[in-house]
Formats: C-alpha cells, sequence, structure tokens
C-alpha cells in the first residue's frame, strides 16, 4: 500500500507564505511525478504545479512567480513554498504522486487527504 500524507496547511493573511509538504511512503519502486492540486468550494479541482523525477516544474499561471514546487528524491517527499498569498488561493490542497510499485508498469495514481489553506483578506 502507498500512503501520501501532507502538513503544512493553515490559516494565513493576505501576503503571507505558507509551506506545504507530502511524503510518500509504501511499497514503491519509482516516482515518476508529484504535484499539488487545489480544490475550492463549488469549483473543480485544479493542477497548481507538477514536478518530474528529473526536476522540471510547471505551474498554474495563476501561481507562478509566486509559488515554488521543488522535491527531495531520497525522501520521496514534494513541498510548496507558497507566498504572496491571496484569498483566491484559499482551497483544499492535495498531493499527487504518479508512481510505480514494481519494475514494469503500469503508472499508478495516488492522492493525499487534502491540507486546507485559508487566506484571509
Amino acid at each position: 500500500q502507498v500512503q501520501l500524507v501532507e502538513s503544512g496547511g493553515g490559516l494565513v493573511q493576505a501576503g503571507g507564505s505558507l509551506r506545504l509538504s507530502c511524503a510518500a511512503s509504501g511499497t514503491i519502486f519509482t516516482i515518476n511525478a508529484m504535484g499539488w492540486y487545489r480544490q475550492a468550494p463549488g469549483k473543480q479541482r485544479e493542477l497548481v504545479a507538477t514536478i518530474t523525477s528529473g526536476g522540471s516544474t510547471n505551474y498554474a499561471d495563476s501561481v507562478k512567480s509566486r509559488f515554488t514546487i521543488s522535491r527531495d528524491n531520497a525522501k520521496n517527499t514534494v513541498y510548496l513554498e507558497m507566498n504572496s498569498l491571496k484569498p483566491d488561493d484559499t482551497a483544499v490542497y492535495y498531493c499527487n504522486a504518479r508512481l510505480r510499485v514494481a519494475t514494469y508498469p503500469p503508472d499508478l495514481n495516488y492522492w493525499g487527504q487534502g491540507t486546507q489553506v485559508t487566506v484571509s483578506s
């Protein structure tokens, strides 16, 4: 079994910063990509940022220059540094990992339980 455990959410004022962490554990052969998604009330889940095992990153336009995704491959952990937070960033943030539990395909998709980020104006 694979688990993704997130931490670091909370309440912050607009303009503030938060750092989210997500650690993957269990039977993992390799993690190809990790990322963060978010879902605000009444809205669909959307991509925030992703990072490959080689370090290539991708960001939603709404968070570029404010958020930074990084990962520690040795610890199977991904981070999201969030700066200049806005009330529109308020959402439940979910960690995602695309990984293999064996040396052969397929890649499997796993999700964390989510962590609440609330930005007050």
